[in-house]
């Protein structure tokens, strides 16, 4: 029976010893990145994935059939670590990826050292598609998450057996767009209710084709009535609502990043609203435009047709495409966005509108074309063509 036991405890002793030699060996308990002065929060050597090109897709690394493989790729979850660092290195000379562009050279045998926080402002997504490519195999490439060591700090070990509980993904935009969304329903069916009239004319694709314009219509003869004044705000928010879309994409709006920089639901809230009062004061803006050169060009007759035509196309055009925009979106979640897919859209509106603003006036007024074409350059062709030159 002694005999039993003293095997049992010397097997103890030998797993012990050799779990303790492992923990010693362990980037868990030395720590990684330069010198070692990084905690490790998360190893991605078993979340590596390589290109199949049978399947089409990326799948899980494995050691006995890629190791040939020379570009391995990982998906980084920005969102869920924040103020971390993101600590990569090679044996060997290799490139870095991210989103499938190349961003720099990876010196032999160095760390980069990448501030997860800068990333979340550049790339303004939860998570980015992160690629290695050098040498073949795995042991060429090491790639972690990591939290700095403190000077003052107690030696914290930690041990492979703790478990790794992280909060659900989440985007704040995708709450945000939720919340714009019934945000607009309830928009629409307020003045589907109260303003029905009005609406049906609003949304007429046949009134919006229709040459013969009814100069006497309560929506054409007052342009800034309280009726015509709720359907342009309606409009303004649909359009800030667009630039959200857009700026959730990517896709950066304004050049100077100083407004949607910040992606808190309550600023995102604040900028949307500042976002509609400044499309507001743009639309109410061009009818005064409008009133200024029709007193030039002697067209007074047709510029409330004018901005009536303006408003029915832009509330059609505007909300069909936040309806083709959001349903894309959400049924197609990975598919990267390109600024053609937004801008051929604007373009072929704009056109279309001033060849039927073109056609709708001439209809009305026996005006040298000369006189016309200028004017409509002026108020609709230049603004688009200047507005073209900063988005490109």
């Amino acid at each position: 029976m002694p005999t039993v036991l003293s095997r049992y405890w010397f097997g103890f002793l030998l797993l012990w010893l050799g779990l303790s030699a492992f923990a010693q060996d362990s980037p868990r308990t030395n720590g990684v990145g330069p010198a070692g002065r990084y905690y490790p929060v998360r190893d991605f050597r078993e979340d590596f994935l390589v290109y199949d090109d049978a399947a089409r897709a990326y799948i899980p690394y494995i050691a006995e059939q890629h190791a040939d493989e020379t570009a391995l790729s990982a998906y980084i979850d920005l969102e869920s670590n924040r103020h971390y660092q993101l600590l990569i290195s090679t044996r060997q000379s290799g490139y870095l990826f991210i989103n499938a562009a190349l961003r720099r050279k990876l010196p032999a045998g160095q760390w980069l050292v990448l501030s997860i926080d800068s990333l979340y402002r550049v790339y303004r997504q939860p998570e980015i598609f992160l690629t290695l490519y050098g040498a073949p195999g795995l042991e060429d490439k090491r790639l972690f998450i990591g939290y700095p060591k403190s000077a003052t700090q107690k030696p914290v070990v930690l041990r492979d057996d703790n478990l790794s509980v992280r909060p659900r993904k989440f985007s704040v935009y995708d709450n945000f767009l939720g919340l714009g969304l019934l945000f607009l329903l309830a928009t629409h069916a307020f003045l589907f209710t109260f303003y029905h009239r009005a609406f049906l004319r609003f949304y007429s694709l046949r009134d919006l084709l229709s040459l013969r314009a009814e100069e006497d219509s309560f929506l054409i003869n007052r342009p800034l009535s309280s009726t015509n004044i709720l359907f342009i705000l309606n409009l303004s928010f649909i359009v800030a609502y667009l630039i959200l879309f857009v700026q959730s994409r990517n896709f950066d709006v304004f050049a100077s990043r100083r407004l949607l920089a910040d992606q808190r639901l309550s600023l995102l809230i604040g900028e949307f609203f500042l976002l509609s009062g400044i499309s507001f004061i743009t639309l109410v803006g061009k009818y005064v435009a409008l009133e200024i050169l029709g007193g030039l060009y002697k067209l007074q007759g047709i510029i409330n047709v004018h901005f009536f035509k303006v408003l029915q196309s832009s509330m059609l055009f505007f909300t069909l495409l936040t309806l083709a925009l959001i349903i894309i979106a959400y049924n197609t979640a990975g598919t990267s966005w390109s600024e053609s897919v937004l801008l051929l859209p604007l373009v072929v509106f704009y056109t279309a509108r001033l060849a039927l603003l073109y056609v709708v006036i001439r209809s009305m007024e026996p005006i040298k074309n000369l006189y016309l074409f200028s004017y409509l350059c002026i108020v609709e062709l230049i603004p688009l063509i200047v507005g073209l030159r900063f988005a490109l």
